[in-house]
């Protein structure tokens, strides 16, 4: 399986959330998730909003290009083996057309080393 890996160059948080005033809906890039247990926010460094319950900073992220089918299988479980090999963690987000990896901005090169290395397409935007 190759695929197109898009790099964003944006620094991003993941938060939690007491609630959605804040939220930064403009931005190009916001995920929320929300439970009956939780609500939690992926968005641009800068625009964390200030209710934060918590806060990580210092990821980066890449999506695999394209829509993915929801009939494809293994496309996660192939790129998180590649990067636990290499003793990289790793945060996914999946929306309706395709999956964003976050990866730690100190391990992205190495991220991308190695999907490289098994014939994945890197493409940064």
């Amino acid at each position: 399986m190759r695929l197109e890996i898009e790099v964003i160059d944006q620094k991003v948080s993941v938060c939690k959330l007491p609630d959605l005033s804040q939220v930064p809906f403009e931005d190009a890039f916001c995920f929320l998730g929300k439970t009956d247990g939780e609500q939690s926010l992926v968005c641009a460094t800068e625009h964390v909003p200030e209710n934060a319950l918590e806060e990580v900073s210092g990821w980066r992220m890449f999506r695999i290009k394209g829509t993915l089918d929801f009939s494809l299988i293994g496309i996660l479980a192939n790129i998180s083996a590649v990067l636990a090999e290499r003793k990289i963690g790793l945060f996914v987000v999946s929306t309706y057309d395709t999956d964003y990896i976050l990866v730690k901005q100190e391990q992205l090169q190495d991220a991308l080393d190695a999907l490289a290395a098994v014939g994945h397409q890197i493409y940064v935007l």
